[in-house]
């Protein structure tokens, strides 16, 4: 067997065995949902169930308000996702294409601000938020999500590649800054942003620090509490905690196969700019 045949044939092996054990889990999710409690138990382990039952998901619904945790989680993902895509975006193409005293400067303390772990900083703004009364609520959930440096720079990196000459175009046809921003700037950042805006979604939907920090209510919990809840409640069930987890995972599939073409023209473009 020569070389040329033998690299392709020895690569696509190892990618498929580690994508197999990569996948373990959740085929291990998936067999563990549809079970019945008696069957969880059961020596030797069956990856098979011999019954397929939906009851574990029916379950989810019943004994804690999951429909509410997933609204809860939809609505505060959606909206921190486009508060953060807005306000970075913004600033982003402030940052690279208006020219101003002290740019620079003001960006590095942007930047700076990534260096501060978000533990640090959650006392002095749920102190804030407390004093404006905004403990448990949704507003002060997604509050924070309006200044996100790594959003900024990770966008005005891709905005200084725009070439102004759409800019110039856009003034010598008496365009103001916000209608080149809508324009010209964010057509032509379509690629990144839906990036941005899929890992924000990600970031918001997943999080449970922040979301355990400010809310208390039961019926304002997303679904990362609710999650935890359920295995606080219900350890022993695990055919309906897996339930719970695969029904958590489904919005972020869904978006990301819905998203997939714009994270290979995003990766394609950085390859060009490499």
């Amino acid at each position: 067997m020569s070389k040329t045949i033998a690299k392709p044939i020895f690569f696509y092996l190892f990618a498929s065995l580690l994508a197999f054990f990569i996948l373990i889990p959740f085929f291990w999710m998936i067999s563990t949902s549809l079970k019945s409690y008696g069957a969880l138990m059961s020596i030797p382990i069956r990856w098979i169930p011999e019954t397929i039952s939906f009851k574990s998901y029916a379950k989810v619904f019943v004994i804690f308000p999951f429909a509410r945790a997933i609204f809860n989680s939809a609505f505060v993902s959606v909206l921190s996702t486009v508060i953060t895509i807005l306000s970075a975006s913004m600033a982003a193409y402030v940052f690279a294409k208006i020219r101003f005293k002290g740019r620079e400067r003001l960006f590095l303390v942007v930047l700076a601000t990534m260096m501060i772990p978000s533990q640090v900083t959650v006392i002095p703004i749920f102190l804030v938020l407390k004093k404006l009364g905004l403990i448990n609520t949704f507003t002060g959930l997604i509050a924070p999500t309006i200044f996100n440096a790594f959003a900024i720079f990770m966008l005005r990196q891709h905005m200084k590649d725009i070439p102004d000459d759409f800019i110039d175009a856009a003034v010598i046809d008496g365009a103001s800054y916000f209608r080149i921003f809508r324009s010209v700037i964010l057509p032509l950042s379509m690629p990144i942003i839906t990036i941005l805006g899929v890992i924000t979604f990600m970031g918001a939907w997943n999080d449970y620090f922040w979301p355990l920090v400010i809310l208390y209510d039961k019926a304002k919990m997303t679904l990362s509490l609710a999650l935890s809840q359920l295995n606080g409640q219900h350890t022993d069930m695990y055919n309906i905690l897996m339930a719970g987890s695969l029904l958590s995972m489904i919005p972020i599939i869904v978006i990301y196969i819905f998203a997939q073409k714009y994270f290979m023209s995003g990766l394609q473009l950085g390859g060009i700019k490499g």
